[in-house]
């Protein structure tokens, strides 16, 4: 009963809402098309604001997976990590994530397909993947569009949150499914 449900709610929720927010408009009498476009033409604004700080990004996570630095600061660091209870393979990820969602997509595909999709590393990766946030991106689009100069704490309360979400994913996952 309870799935069924679920399932019609999740097959009609999106077709309610684009033909119920522009008929409430309409019915409130807002210009829907106007309003719009308007937001169209700011939406792209925004866009053209954050293009420089993509870039910059995009740019620095190729040179250091390029450059293979994340693969030999993991090696470098596997006895530390050991003592954490991190597998080494999992460093690129929680370095990478930071920085670029579809680089640390990447690693974690790579780590599925090298170690298998029911892995103890395939797991852990996917759940630090889920649990992580891409905070210099967040931070470069959101503050970039604005123009925030002076990000104060939001980037120590980032990667805060990143390590704590790294931490219990590694905890979790070695209740749940065992190393």
């Amino acid at each position: 009963m309870i799935q069924s449900v679920l399932h019609v709610i999740s097959v009609w929720a999106i077709p309610f809402f684009l033909v119920s927010i522009p008929l409430y408009g309409l019915l409130r009498g807002v210009k829907v098309y106007e309003c719009f476009v308007e937001g169209a033409k700011e939406g792209f604004q925004v866009g053209i604001r954050i293009i420089p700080y993509l870039v910059a990004i995009l740019v620095a996570v190729g040179m250091l997976r390029g450059a293979g630095a994340i693969d030999l600061l993991a090696r470098w660091l596997d006895p530390a990590l050991r003592v954490l209870g991190m597998p080494a393979e999992l460093l690129p990820l929680a370095l990478m994530r930071p920085l670029s969602g579809s680089g640390s997509l990447g690693i974690v595909t790579e780590l599925i397909k090298t170690h298998g999709p029911d892995s103890f590393i395939a797991r852990l990766a996917a759940t630090a993947y889920g649990s992580t946030e891409t905070t210099f991106y967040v931070l470069a689009v959101y503050f970039g569009s604005v123009g925030v100069r002076k990000t104060r704490h939001a980037v120590v309360a980032g990667l805060s949150a990143d390590v704590a979400s790294l931490a219990a994913s590694i905890v979790v996952c070695r209740l749940v499914f065992g190393p």
